[in-house]
């Protein structure tokens, strides 16, 4: 039987220890659906903190949670050097317009929230708002991430099993340019002086054998790959996207998922998800 090897960062230079601008791996924290306790969120931090860089507060439940008990969860996560994001959290308060969104985020930062992200998406604003409300964030001392979701047509996933990419058919036009304007879009953010884009990719990341790297490298290349974190809904896409770009990709996954990551990170421990 080989002999243990505990990760090294300066062993495996991978990427640099904490606080790190790339690598990133952001966690979903738990939620109703696994029960959510602060002894879960412990567990994780004392367990792999050292790989743990950020965590979202996600889905409604989180807006039923009492004020006392997300601070302590933020002061957890700041205790193991890692961010926290608002998520979904409140995101209802930002249709009411600016001065709500002013009122918003205050509160966040009351609450020990280091990052506001705004779902560009599902908050169906003029983009000229939600420039604004990024402008506002960072006056506050705060980091902006703004999230964008990629849809695409069925007809524009190729088909094929077993394989992680699959030269694409042609494509539609309109879908084409759906995507460009949502690189431009993202990189009018950018230029507000949001953090970091956020990249909700089911359509095309939910199945890796169904993966359209053609598009993600068209964002990343766009973008940059330290200005984008990828939302990675299991395990396979996550493998795919560390196989693709390397351990320098930011991931967004599930706080349970957060050991099997950062072995793929670790490449030269010769791990592949099938090893789990």
């Amino acid at each position: 039987m080989a002999a243990l090897r505990w990760k090294s960062f300066t062993e495996y230079e991978d990427r640099p220890e904490k606080p790190r601008r790339y690598g990133l791996t952001e966690i979903r924290a738990p939620s109703s659906s696994s029960l959510f306790s602060d002894l879960v969120l412990q567990d994780v931090f004392e367990s792999m903190g050292e790989f743990v860089d950020g965590m979202k507060f996600s889905g409604a439940f989180s807006n039923l949670m009492p004020r006392p008990y997300i601070e302590k969860v933020t002061e957890m996560a700041h205790k193991h050097n890692a961010y926290v994001s608002s998520g979904d959290w409140g995101e209802h308060l930002v249709r009411k317009g600016p001065s709500a969104f002013q009122q918003y985020i205050e509160e966040c930062k009351r609450l020990g929230f280091d990052t506001i992200e705004l779902n560009v998406r599902s908050l169906e604003l003029p983009e000229e708002n939600l420039l604004r409300f990024v402008r506002l964030i960072k006056s506050a001392g705060m980091r902006a991430k703004p999230q964008f979701a990629l849809k695409c047509n069925k007809f524009d996933i190729p088909g094929g099993r077993n394989r992680a990419y699959v030269v694409p058919s042609p494509r539609s036009e309109e879908f084409v340019q759906d995507v460009d304007f949502l690189i431009g879009r993202a990189e009018r953010f950018l230029e507000a002086g949001a953090d970091m884009i956020m990249i909700d990719a089911e359509d095309v990341c939910q199945h890796a054998d169904s993966m359209r790297g053609d598009i993600i490298t068209k964002i990343v290349g766009r973008l940059g790959i330290e200005k984008t974190m990828f939302d990675a809904s299991n395990a396979k896409t996550f493998e795919w996207f560390i196989r693709q770009y390397g351990p320098k990709v930011n991931l967004f996954v599930d706080h349970s998922q957060v050991g099997k990551l950062e072995c793929l990170r670790g490449h030269n421990l010769g791990v592949s998800i099938l090893d789990f």
